[in-house]
């Protein structure tokens, strides 16, 4: 559909065809952002408009609608390079180089994906905020109408009392955003299934030419081949190779098979290195140290970063831990994925960066590595939270993991003596390890806080309940906190770590 008599440049809109979830042809508005030429034929980088930049691809002049192009709009001045008169303006080429010699190897990971924010403990408090009463009820009562949600109770506790109620006709639950990468049901009551549009990704700002897009094709990963989402600072060399191999024990990454082989028969290890603190059936959990196992960090950071988004990395390892969870069999160990955190974190973040590898996503290991973060705050006695803000299926997955986690503990509630159960905020997250604001954000989230007759009641339907079982039957890997074999240390005792 391209007209070969109009020019195709780097910054034009135009609809392009592409197949969606369910195979059919649809047309989305697609933004150029690169073009190449390989034989004579051109192919166009493109990036969806509203949709996620892991679909970005490389595509060919048929796919493209050329009667419904958009040029870029000029700016009405010049931009000068570092607004200075008589400068040059920055030219994209020139940036592009630039920006690749200064790109670098690197590690650690600060997400920039906008999630909703969460009320003050003021706002918590007042009733305008929670939705009118539903179908069944928990409720608590307040002390004091300025006392933050955490702590309004009758006697010091929270109320709680549930009747189950048939859900009544031709009224449904709205539907709530997206569920995890991880889950292995779509109708469990409380999250459906993630969108490939409308990211939570909004800030371009640090965005590049070079960063935006794509630059390996293909990563063999052991028994896997692995199609990267997005750019990974690897060494410039290794981009134009069809195929990048990766060991899968010590990650490192050589340009060829042959390469990979050599490489085998002097690799000694078979597991991450570190400490197995970990293991039931074939699960296994590795503790790294980012300043005893540099190149192995750096490695496993520059593989994570080809499916994280808008991560910043650095060079310094030494202030993070590295908690790598594997699969047994005959040949070894085998990474499944991994979670990061920082060895002394003012914020109480118990995960900086956490991945599932996409051969093992929507199997339940999303969740069993977020368990696992807070089982490891459970044994230092802190309450816990993943470096915010979250990814757009970093933020599905946790609200999955903090609704399941919080539902199965007031479902488990028993009443004394015909009165309603009790239980504080502070409570559910000294029992779960999750921090208190994220506690409220959940209850709010799940629509269960409403204020009724001057108490905070949490409402329980019967599809929340029913949604909520059907769930916990299908999660069949949970962690056993008597196969964990783990010691906090005091990072804070041990001088630059």
């Amino acid at each position: 559909m391209a007209d070969h008599s109009v020019e195709i440049t780097e910054g034009c809109r135009l609809p392009v065809l592409r197949k969606n979830q369910v195979n059919e042809d649809e047309w989305p508005l697609a933004e150029i952002l690169s073009v190449k030429d390989i034989l004579g034929k051109k192919l166009y980088y493109v990036h969806y408009i509203d949709f996620n930049k892991r679909l970005d691809e490389w595509v060919t002049p048929d796919r493209l609608d050329i009667k419904k192009l958009q040029f870029p709009k000029k700016e009405a001045k010049t931009p000068m390079k570092d607004g200075l008169p008589g400068s040059r303006p920055s030219s994209p080429e020139r940036d592009v180089k630039r920006k690749a010699e200064s790109v670098s190897l690197a590690t650690q990971v600060t997400a920039v994906t906008p999630v909703p924010s969460l009320p003050s403990s003021a706002e918590a408090s007042q009733a305008s905020v929670y939705p009118a009463m539903r179908d069944s009820s928990f409720s608590i009562k307040s002390r004091d109408e300025h006392e933050p949600l955490a702590s309004l109770t009758t006697n010091g506790t929270t109320s709680i009392q549930r009747h189950l109620i048939p859900p009544q006709p031709g009224r449904k639950r709205k539907s709530c955003g997206g569920t995890d990468e991880d889950s292995q049901d779509s109708s469990d009551g409380i999250p459906s299934a993630p969108r490939m549009t409308g990211s939570l990704v909004s800030d371009r700002s640090h965005d590049d030419i070079v960063t935006r897009m794509k630059n390996i094709e293909c990563i063999e990963l052991g028994r896997h081949r692995l199609k990267p989402w997005y750019f990974s600072p690897y060494p410039q060399e290794l981009t134009s190779l069809l195929i990048l191999y990766l060991c899968e024990f010590c990650l490192k990454y050589l340009k060829s098979l042959k390469c990979l082989q050599r490489h085998l028969t002097k690799c000694n290890l078979r597991h991450p290195p570190g400490n197995e603190i970990y293991r039931k059936g074939t699960i296994s959990f590795f503790e790294i140290d980012g300043r005893k196992n540099k190149a192995y960090s750096q490695n496993l950071c520059l593989l994570a970063k080809c499916f994280l988004d808008h991560k910043t990395l650095y060079y310094d390892t030494d202030p993070f831990l590295f908690y790598v969870m594997t699969e047994y069999d005959s040949k070894g160990f085998h990474i499944v994925g991994y979670f990061s955190k920082e060895k002394e974190s003012t914020e109480d973040y118990n995960v900086a960066c956490i991945l599932t590898l996409p051969p093992y996503q929507r199997r339940g290991y999303g969740k069993l590595l977020i368990e696992f973060s807070y089982e490891l705050s459970k044994v230092e006695g802190k309450t816990g939270t993943p470096e915010k803000p979250l990814s757009d299926l970093g933020l599905l997955s946790y609200r999955s993991y903090w609704s399941q986690t919080i539902l199965e503990i007031l479902m488990d509630l028993k009443s004394e003596n015909g009165e309603r159960p009790q239980i504080t905020i502070n409570e559910i997250s000294e029992i779960t390890s999750v921090k208190k604001e994220d506690v409220i954000s959940t209850l709010q989230y799940l629509n269960l806080i409403n204020y009724y007759k001057g108490q905070y009641i949490l409402t329980l339907s019967e599809d929340i309940v029913e949604g909520h079982e059907r769930a916990m039957q299908k999660r069949h890997l949970r962690i056993d906190p008597k196969c964990l074999h783990f010691t906090p240390k005091d990072w804070s005792k041990r001088g630059k770590w």
